[in-house]
């Protein structure tokens, strides 16, 4: 009699994004009213997450109609995790489920869909690389807010963060060099190039409560740069995606290319906290800052490409599965236990203790 193999859901979280023009709209909204976004009580904030919403759907419609009318990012994450399970297939029996938090796939379906499965056990794995309460942290709660109202009850381990786990800086590190050696072979000899690293902004209120998301982006910068082989690396990191008027963390990557300007610098953008293309890879980097460098006299903007399925970053998510199933943590970072330092009071490992 052969041996079971236990069935292993693994559910990729990400952000969603809308899948025709009419969708902009509910999925703005949708975004702007999470608790985990806007944080005010929902008396408040339902109507400042209706406005902001509204106040953004041209801007957001005109960025979508660039791509289509639509975000590639479902497609993108659903390739991600066949790539996955294939990676998988020789040792277990796993299926990848993909659970987006402001548009379809929602997490109530998608549970649906692992209790229809029969699986036995689970594993949450947030294509973040960077714990954020606003990202993954959000995202989890949705999830177990949806396998209670569904009656799914599976032993589960959450990968809260991977933020400079080897194999995810080893794959994007080969990424930026490919892109940082394309870059230089179009340059004079004498133009500078430097790498920024932008990641998604958040208010800084929200880092000064304990979210250690801006932490967690300079840990992956510097895991990526020690993979790098640029003798006299000139590089930075930077913020993008403001959405909100108060104070953001920064630099912001407007003024990163404004410094880059001034000093008459080439630049490469390696966007460090996406794992796939969507509308702030496509249009943001690739439209809008292009044409700001370009407005600016940058002499030269080159762009590293979203990991996507790429193999050597498929084959690190494989890694990060398998050591968290052979783990015995229920919740872990890739590294095991904790990594943020103490200050950083909204850390998963943090909240789970003082739950406790």
């Amino acid at each position: 009699m052969s041996e079971h193999r236990p069935r292993v859901a693994i559910i990729l979280f990400n952000l969603g994004g809308p899948d025709a023009p009419e969708a902009v709209r509910p999925f703005l909204e949708n975004l702007f009213l999470d608790p985990a976004i806007v944080r005010l009580p929902k008396l408040l904030r339902w109507p400042l997450g209706k406005f902001i919403a509204a106040r953004r759907t041209k801007a957001a419609s005109e960025n979508y109609a660039i791509l289509g009318g639509k975000s590639p990012l479902l497609e993108l994450t659903i390739a991600q995790g066949e790539a996955l399970q294939a990676a998988l297939a020789p040792e277990m029996e796993a299926r990848c489920f993909v659970a987006m938090r402001y548009w379809h796939p929602f997490a109530e379906a998608t549970a649906r869909e692992v209790k229809a499965w029969g699986a036995d056990e689970a594993i949450l794995l947030p294509l973040y690389p960077q714990f954020s309460t606003t990202t993954s942290g959000s995202s989890i709660d949705d999830w177990k807010a949806a396998c209670a109202k569904v009656g799914l009850d599976l032993p589960s381990k959450t990968l809260c963060c991977w933020h400079s786990d080897e194999g995810f800086a080893r794959a994007t590190a080969a990424l930026v060099q490919a892109s940082y050696d394309k870059a230089r072979a179009e340059l004079p000899a004498e133009v500078p190039l430097r790498i920024l690293f932008s990641a998604h902004g958040l208010p800084e209120s929200i880092v000064k409560r304990g979210d250690p998301y801006q932490w967690q982006v300079e840990r992956s910068v510097a895991a990526v740069v020690g993979q790098l082989d640029i003798p006299g690396l000139d590089h930075s990191v930077c913020y993008q995606s403001r959405v909100t008027p108060q104070k953001w963390i920064g630099p912001s990557t407007e003024e990163a290319l404004e410094h880059a300007a001034k000093e008459k610098v080439a630049v490469l953008v390696c966007p460090i906290a996406f794992v796939s293309e969507h509308s702030e890879t496509l249009v943001e980097l690739d439209v809008e800052y292009q044409e700001l460098a370009h407005k600016l006299g940058i002499p030269g903007y080159f762009r590293v490409p979203a990991q996507n399925s790429d193999a050597g970053f498929i084959g690190a998510l494989a890694g990060l599965v398998r050591r968290v199933r052979a783990g015995n943590r229920t919740l872990c970072s890739f590294a095991g236990g904790r990594q943020c330092p103490k200050q950083h009071g909204d850390c998963p490992h943090a909240r789970a203790r003082n739950a406790a």
